[in-house]
């Protein structure tokens, strides 16, 4: 399954060997591509599961109809029986059934004929095919029933197995993201005003805005710009998203409310990331706890961590 190779590969770079030469450290490219493939299981795996929970809701549906159809099948066969008693009854009281009572072979005890007459010939006489389609129906309610409840046991079981997989897949994505953006704080350190690489993890036009607003990396400052040759902080955020198709305005307050609104430890590269009470500032958010930003006049694009700085909030604009 492919999920186990890549369990294994994502295990195995964490664990040191023992050998006589060991072991090269895998590349940031080579950490790169293991946390994409991690991001794709998880996300195919959550398909699966939004599959499942689609099925389970038809299940479920299923086994309370066939529960109500039960239930009226149910209770039209008690309205027979208790029509088919009452004839019984009047039949005895006017003695139209004598032959019958002399087959049953009662002694002239008038509640023996009645209970043997209600489940016999008391039916008969109400029209034994009416009884036995409605029998019919209430025992194919009833087998409908116990299969939408096995499906119902079957699809939970499913769900179960789904979210225990992806509980291991999302252990695996923070060992092997730790170890990526443990070798970047080695290069980048806390804040650089120099032209680094940094590896950014997707493929989606979020992630595609991050990578093309790092290449603006030690372009100026200049309040109100919004390229090609400076940005201002919102400036560099709409220049990037509409580099990718994505028309944002040329506002902090506006981009605050441009997109879905998600928690900090949530954040995936491409999600805007804003700054105080205010919100004068935003970043784009490129992994590891860094983003890319324009901070203020003087002072060039460059990559800096987001802690240790007023945190507003951060928005989801695109996947």
């Amino acid at each position: 399954m492919a999920f186990v190779g890549v369990a294994l590969t994502a295990i195995t770079f964490g664990a040191p060997v023992v050998r006589a030469t060991a072991d090269p450290k895998p590349s940031l490219k080579e950490l790169t591509e293991q946390v994409e493939s991690l991001y794709t299981e998880i996300e195919s795996l959550t398909e699966q599961y939004n599959g499942e929970r689609v099925r389970l809701k038809a299940a479920e549906r299923s086994a309370e109809l066939a529960k109500k159809n039960l239930a009226k099948s149910e209770a039209e066969l008690e309205v027979r029986r208790q029509k088919a008693s009452a004839l019984a009854q009047h039949s005895y009281m006017t003695n139209g059934l004598s032959g019958a009572l002399a087959l049953i072979g009662g002694d002239g005890d008038p509640r023996e004929y009645l209970d043997q007459a209600t489940t016999t010939y008391a039916l008969e006489l109400q029209g034994s095919q009416e009884v036995a389609e409605v029998t019919k129906a209430m025992d194919a309610a009833a087998r409908a029933r116990q299969s939408a409840s096995a499906r119902q046991a079957e699809v939970k079981k499913l769900l179960t197995g789904l979210d225990s997989r992806r509980d291991k897949i999302n252990k695996l994505i923070k060992k092997t993201e730790s170890s990526l953006y443990r070798q970047v704080s080695r290069t980048v350190g806390s804040e650089t005003r120099s032209r680094m690489s940094f590896p950014i993890v997707g493929d989606g036009k979020a992630a595609q805005a991050a990578r093309w607003a790092l290449r603006q990396q030690l372009k100026p400052y200049v309040w109100g710009a919004e390229g090609p040759g400076s940005f201002d902080c919102s400036g560099l955020v709409m220049a990037a998203y509409q580099a990718v198709g994505v028309s944002l305005p040329h506002y902090t307050g506006d981009q605050w409310t441009a997109g879905t609104h998600i928690s900090r430890d949530q954040l995936r590269p491409g999600d805007l990331v804003f700054f105080y009470s205010d919100l004068h500032h935003v970043g784009i958010y490129i992994g590891g706890g860094y983003m890319i930003h324009a901070p203020r006049t003087g002072d060039v694009i460059h990559i800096a961590r987001i802690a240790g700085r007023p945190f507003a909030g951060a928005v989801r604009v695109a996947d």
